[in-house]
């Protein structure tokens, strides 16, 4: 057990111990990442079934090695810390992914790598077979440019929803509210991306107002010197500020990734839909999970536990799987902070499955499927309350104090804050404006 330990901590080690990352330490990242791009290039190949599996652990240790043994210096980072730990983790479910599956990773109507089958019929999301759906994208200008071998590897190792992929068939694609016009859709993407930059720097604003979250050390959102109404309406307005943070943060990163994609790198617009399919308007958990909340990662969610779940339990157990593997994604990426691990965080998202199976026994002694604003409350009680103790448990280790927008950059704190600090003090509300101070 000592031995197992010792290698453990070998690979992933104590958060006093990881390396204070420097610029010239991007090299050992990128390297860290060269055996998952050569997994990739097998996983579209033919007949390498046993070379990738051969290669499987090197890539992940080679992977887990590097993202946790650097850090970015400073209690105040973090959340760049949980990034580059999630990163990480991602990867390596990729990689499992690549790995496990005999005939490799196959785009829809492919019955072996870059071989098309006569008759597909599989399609992603809100697509429909036999032509009655939107014409495909047109073939990217880097395909021309890039060798073939190079062009498929990257394409493999940048989808994560699996659009046109047969992992990602009946992946929810929201509906495009964008022209598809180039300049039209760079245009409302900058501008989306803007408008999420703003909601991020707002709630993170408001976050790093209340005492204790505000701390890089970190501080619970229920604040014990607080009476019971006023405790939990402020850990209520502190939780749904951070989870439209996070959705928002989605969506920003997402919008940037789209415009460098469709700007520089010549995609085709269509190639880019929307992330998020607001998902304040679900009125059932089901629709929340999966349609309105972003699919990114999905597939992870799968590898770390529905593919297990569902071997021991059928359909079922793909479900308790997949949300206990969210929870294991979530915590292990949390580790990050230097916090340790909470439990809290893994019992949240296992808690999903059996609140979804509520949701079918409901539908089937009922014979109505929930939804209405019934099932918005439903979806806000679950989502809202039953997820605080999720949210506080990321505050406690430190995240609310953590830098995402940098105060430097930040229209709240150097405009916002300061005129609505001057404007309280001049109508004598002297202590909201100590709480702005």
């Amino acid at each position: 057990m000592f031995s197992i330990h010792r290698l453990y901590r070998t690979i992933i080690p104590y958060p006093k111990d990881r390396i204070p990352i420097e610029p010239h330490h991007a090299l050992h990242l990128l390297v860290a990442l060269l055996p998952m791009m050569y997994m990739a290039y097998l996983a579209r190949r033919p007949d390498t079934f046993l070379l990738r599996i051969m290669l499987l652990p090197l890539v992940v240790l080679g992977i887990l090695g590097t993202f946790f043994r650097f850090a970015v210096d400073g209690a105040e980072y973090g959340p760049n810390n949980w990034g580059l730990g999630s990163f990480a983790l991602v990867n390596v479910a990729k990689a499992i992914d690549y790995a496990w599956r005999p005939e490799g990773m196959l785009k829809i109507g492919e019955e072996k790598p870059g071989v098309l089958a006569e008759s597909p019929h599989e399609m992603n999301g809100n697509a429909h077979p036999d032509g009655a759906g939107p014409p495909p994208a047109p073939s990217s200008v880097w395909r021309r440019r890039l060798p073939a071998w190079m062009y498929d590897s990257l394409e493999l190792l940048l989808t994560n929803r699996g659009i046109g992929w047969k992992f990602g068939v009946g992946m929810h694609i929201p509906k495009e509210h964008r022209s598809l016009e180039r300049s039209a859709f760079l245009s409302a993407t900058l501008a989306s991306c803007l408008h999420s930059f703003l909601v991020v720097d707002a709630c993170e604003s408001f976050i790093k107002l209340v005492p204790g979250v505000k701390s890089p050390e970190g501080g619970t959102i229920f604040r014990p010197e607080l009476p019971i109404p006023q405790r939990y309406i402020l850990s209520t307005a502190v939780h749904v500020a951070t989870g439209t943070a996070i959705g928002a943060g989605f969506e920003m990163c997402y919008d940037l990734a789209s415009l460098v994609g469709v700007g520089l790198l010549s995609n085709d617009p269509s190639s880019w839909p929307p992330v998020m399919d607001h998902p304040w308007l679900s009125d059932s958990l089901h629709v929340f999970w999966a349609k309105r909340w972003h699919q990114l990662v999905r597939e992870t969610f799968f590898v770390f536990g529905g593919f297990f779940g569902g071997l021991i339990a059928g359909n079922v157990g793909t479900v308790f799987g997949t949300f206990i593997g969210s929870g294991l994604f979530h915590e292990c990426g949390a580790y990050g902070l230097g916090r340790g691990f909470d439990p809290h965080v893994i019992f949240f998202f296992a808690l999903q499955a059996p609140l979804l199976i509520l949701e079918r026994v409901w539908t089937r002694t009922t014979g109505h499927r929930v939804k209405g604003i019934c099932g918005r409350l439903w979806v806000y009680f679950c989502i809202v309350i039953l997820a605080q103790p999720l949210v506080d448990s990321w505050h406690r280790r430190g995240f609310g104090g953590g830098y995402i927008v940098d105060p430097r950059i930040s229209p709240t704190r150097l405009l916002l804050i300061p005129f609505l600090r001057w404007f309280t003090e001049i109508l004598g509300l002297h202590t909201v404006s100590a709480l702005l101070g």
